[in-house]
């Protein structure tokens, strides 16, 4: 193997097996930050010594047993704070005495994980700060990937990664899973996490290209992680029923020049029928576990309405009204209500869907969000009414930061001038 070859192999290792690893320091040592550097000093030692010595026959335990012994040493020569000097060091020497490196690779990974997940995620951080945490430590990218994928400034994500870590220990926050009465509203913000790296894959907020879809993968991975570690959380199953249904359709979202194309202009044959299938299993799932009325639910349901359709004119738009009215009563989010707007529109005829929109347009929380003018031009133009579309365009254009979707509503409101409208 050559040495190019072992540092790929080193990479693809470290992002399998690094959250693993820095979950089991972190039950050590109680501090994520620790954890993390210990982590980084055992992939340092594997860069030197794995080209020459090969890869061992078991990676994770190697980088485990190293990162202990990394962390010892560093007690040894009093570089770690001294109130916690004991507890590292009877932990450490604990988990390495007498012991072979594969003997506790293992051990508790999955509690590991999912203490790993809810610490991430933790509400005294910023939603900012937990989603940069949540893909460092569970989705093994680095400080640069985070902010590409972003289009924020790398220094910006780094300084997001050491104040979230620094909260973390100030605040003192308990390596553990929560408590029974803390669960729900901690899992929904990992769920809310999740989501949000999934959709700016799904619908990119700026920057050149509408859809990154590596986001959308780390986020699937996310997913499917949490639910192996909770198998009976009906919105961890909803969840990953939601993402999957929506990833399906990303070949069909935009043209061979990255132009998007709208989901009713979609071609679905090239929609991935093995990710419908496994989106709608996790459905399944939800609905044997009696979560139908939650949150991802409903919105996965959405997603298997058109999922199940063979074309635009075959949705079933009563239906997907209907969730949607269920999904405003429980969130009373107006972006929900706009998403209704649309479903009517389409079940009950445009002008119908068109009161609901103009219904939203003084709705504070929607002042410069794009798709407000987006809906309404899109539903003034099928209404024939195209100078009124053109002016919608127009706005939402100016309000979007993302380039492809920018041309494309520029597009729309040129088939809105004299002599292209019909």
């Amino acid at each position: 193997m050559t040495a190019t070859d072992t540092h790929r192999t080193i990479d693809a290792v470290w992002r399998i097996e690094s959250p693993r690893l820095i979950a089991a320091l972190a039950r050590i040592v109680h501090d994520v930050g620790l954890a993390e550097d210990f982590a980084q000093d055992a992939l340092v030692s594997a860069l030197e010594k794995w080209p020459a010595a090969g890869i061992p026959d078991n990676p994770a335990a190697w980088l485990m047993t190293t990162a202990k012994h990394r962390a010892i040493d560093r007690l040894r020569h009093g570089r770690l704070v001294v109130d916690k000097q004991v507890q590292l060091a009877l932990a450490l020497e604990d988990s390495l005495a007498g012991s072979r490196p594969e003997d506790h690779a293992d051990d508790d990974i999955g509690d590991d994980l999912l203490r790993l997940v809810f610490v991430a995620c933790h509400p005294v951080l910023s939603t900012e700060a937990r989603v940069a945490l949540t893909l460092r430590l569970l989705g093994g990218l680095t400080t640069d990937e985070i902010a590409r994928a972003f289009l924020v400034p790398e220094p910006t994500i780094a300084q997001r990664i050491v104040r979230a870590k620094r909260t973390l220990a100030e605040k003192q926050v308990a390596f553990e899973f929560p408590q029974a009465h803390e669960r729900t509203p901690r899992l929904a913000s990992v769920l809310e996490v999740i989501y949000l790296i999934f959709n700016e894959g799904y619908a990119a907020t700026a920057g050149d290209d509408w859809m990154r879809p590596a986001l959308c993968a780390d986020a699937m991975r996310l997913g499917r992680v949490l639910a192996g570690l909770m198998p009976d959380e009906p919105e961890v199953h909803a969840l990953i029923a939601l993402m999957e249904i929506q990833a399906s359709r990303t070949r069909a979202r935009i043209d061979a020049n990255g132009t998007p194309i709208l989901l009713p202009a979609q071609n679905r044959a090239l929609w991935d029928r093995l990710l419908i299938q496994r989106g709608l299993a996790a459905l399944a799932r939800v609905e044997r576990l009696g979560g139908r009325r939650g949150m991802y639910a409903l919105q996965a349901s959405i997603a298997a309405c058109h999922a199940r359709a063979a074309d635009a004119a075959a949705t079933d738009w009563s239906r997907i009204a209907t969730l949607y009215a269920e999904l405003h009563e429980l969130t009373a989010s107006p972006i929900v209500e706009l998403n209704r707007a649309v479903a009517v529109a389409m079940a009950s005829g445009v002008q119908a869907g068109l009161d609901i929109v103009d219904g939203l347009r003084d709705e504070p929380a929607l002042r410069g969000y794009h798709l407000l003018p987006t809906t309404r031009g899109d539903l003034l133009f099928r209404l024939g009414r195209v100078d009124e579309a053109r002016t919608e365009f127009e706005r939402a254009a100016t309000l979007t930061r993302n380039e492809r979707e920018r041309a494309f509503l520029q597009a729309r409101a040129r088939e809105c001038a004299p002599g292209n409208a019909d």
